[in-house]
């Protein structure tokens, strides 16, 4: 028991740090926030929160091995990944180089289907990033033994989860305070360009990494 206490806490702990660690996700979800409002930065949380637990139950129940024999997975997801982020990155920059923020197109009327579509989109960001595959599958080599329990896992996933809509739904809280979104006002076009810096640099590490 002592053992499987500490092989959680392990997970929790590297999980967390990930998870709060500046990444284009935060830094999206930071910038809806000040840019769009709380609701559109807590539907693209939820985005984020949905695709890193359908990575993490799969790593759970033997996705390592499945990549061992279709390692072109890999590659097929980190070629969407990195396109996507590289169009993300246009997007931005476009919106930092106009003075009214009008370089990118704006999203679809209707709050409930405008936070479905920001949903989905940073969904598809998660499920293309091999990042967090990898990322998971390196959470599991790290804390849970050949000889854990499924109870084991559980805990694991569930605490995971727990700190993932802390981490991601808490940026979106505190960016979309008046503060922030005053800031961004005064800001918008610096922020939205080291967004787009951020976003065409980790799209290209992407396209170009080996592993």
């Amino acid at each position: 028991m002592n053992t499987d206490l500490h092989q959680i806490g392990l997970i929790y702990i590297a999980h967390m740090i990930a998870a709060a660690s500046p990444g284009p996700s935060n830094m999206a979800i930071m910038s809806m926030a000040m840019r769009r409002g709380r609701t559109a930065a807590l539907a693209l949380s939820a985005g984020v929160i949905t695709g890193s637990l359908f990575w993490g139950v799969l790593a759970a129940t033997g996705i390592p091995a499945l990549l061992a024999c279709y390692a072109e997975v890999l590659v097929v997801l980190k070629v969407l990944g990195g396109v996507y982020l590289l169009y993300l990155a246009v997007r931005a920059a476009r919106s930092a180089l106009t003075p009214d923020g009008t370089g990118s197109p704006p999203l679809d009327h209707g709050r409930e289907f405008r936070s479905a579509l920001l949903y989905r989109r940073r969904l598809l960001l998660h499920l293309t990033n091999p990042k967090s595959v990898l990322a998971w599958i390196a959470l599991m080599t790290l804390g849970l033994g050949p000889g854990a329990t499924a109870h084991t896992v559980a805990i694991m996933l569930v605490g995971c989860a727990t700190l993932s809509v802390t981490i991601f739904c808490g940026y979106a809280l505190v960016f979309s305070t008046k503060p922030m979104v005053k800031l961004y006002g005064k800001a918008r076009r610096w922020i939205e360009g080291t967004l787009a810096g951020f976003f065409g640099i980790a799209g290209l590490r992407l396209l170009l990494s080996r592993s």
